[in-house]
């Protein structure tokens, strides 16, 4: 097991799990509990942005997945061997949990008016529809894990760009994910805030849908566009 990787990993998920429900945290301060334009924005430029950069700081290192549901297609496609994936998922999990404790060590009392940024499952929009919930999730992912393998992984991309690509796609995905699931795509994102707050519901679509998600784009792209242009 690369320690070095892991301990990568663990640093770039504590970055994702606490600037990006910092930015919920302090949006819900000043702009008040209900989602609007300014808020949604805010919060999808700190997730972007926080991903963006961390691909950008520990990419060389260990390649900067950030969320088992990349692992996970990352070693499912050998990219990655199944030990050095155990060990960054895990990374990925105390990173989270690390993070989602110290915002509410920090910023305990406004923290947990949003349960520490923890995604509330399907809203309205989607009638509060679990499956359709679930759907979105893994529609999210595929977009997101595509991105990952045609710019990060494929070695015909164009070098230099990868952290803009993927950060831009959390950006997008953000934008439109936030309304209506709260846009996870993660699980160690999700996971930490849930543990933290102790707000459980639907969790389970938030680790079902990345995963799928993640699985499928991974193996459409390696083995139709990856592989076949190596």
């Amino acid at each position: 097991m690369n320690i070095r990787a892991c301990f990568a990993e663990a640093i770039s998920t504590f970055a994702l799990v606490f600037f990006g429900p910092l930015s919920i945290i302090m949006t819900a301060a000043v702009f008040g509990d209900g989602l609007s334009t300014e808020t949604i924005f805010v919060i999808s430029l700190a997730h972007g942005a926080a991903i963006g950069l961390m691909v950008y700081s520990f990419g060389h290192i260990s390649g900067a997945h950030i969320n088992p549901a990349v692992t996970i297609p990352m070693i499912i496609t050998r990219k990655i061997t199944i030990s050095d994936g155990a060990g960054y998922i895990i990374s990925q999990i105390i990173g989270a949990i690390v993070a989602s404790f110290s915002l509410k060590l920090i910023l305990p009392d406004l923290g947990a008016k949003v349960n520490y940024g923890v995604q509330g499952g399907p809203s309205e929009l989607l009638h509060g529809d679990a499956m359709l919930g679930l759907s979105l999730e893994i529609i999210l992912t595929f977009f997101l894990v595509t991105v990952i393998f045609m710019t990060a992984v494929h070695k015909k991309a164009s070098p230099g760009f990868h952290g803009i690509s993927i950060g831009g796609m959390i950006f997008l995905l953000h934008l439109v994910g936030i309304p209506l699931t709260g846009a996870s795509m993660n699980p160690a994102r999700t996971l930490g805030p849930a543990i933290a707050s102790g707000f459980w519901e639907f969790h389970w679509i938030y680790w079902v849908g990345p995963i799928v998600g993640g699985i499928i784009a991974g193996m459409i792209m390696n083995y139709v566009f990856v592989n076949n242009d190596d």
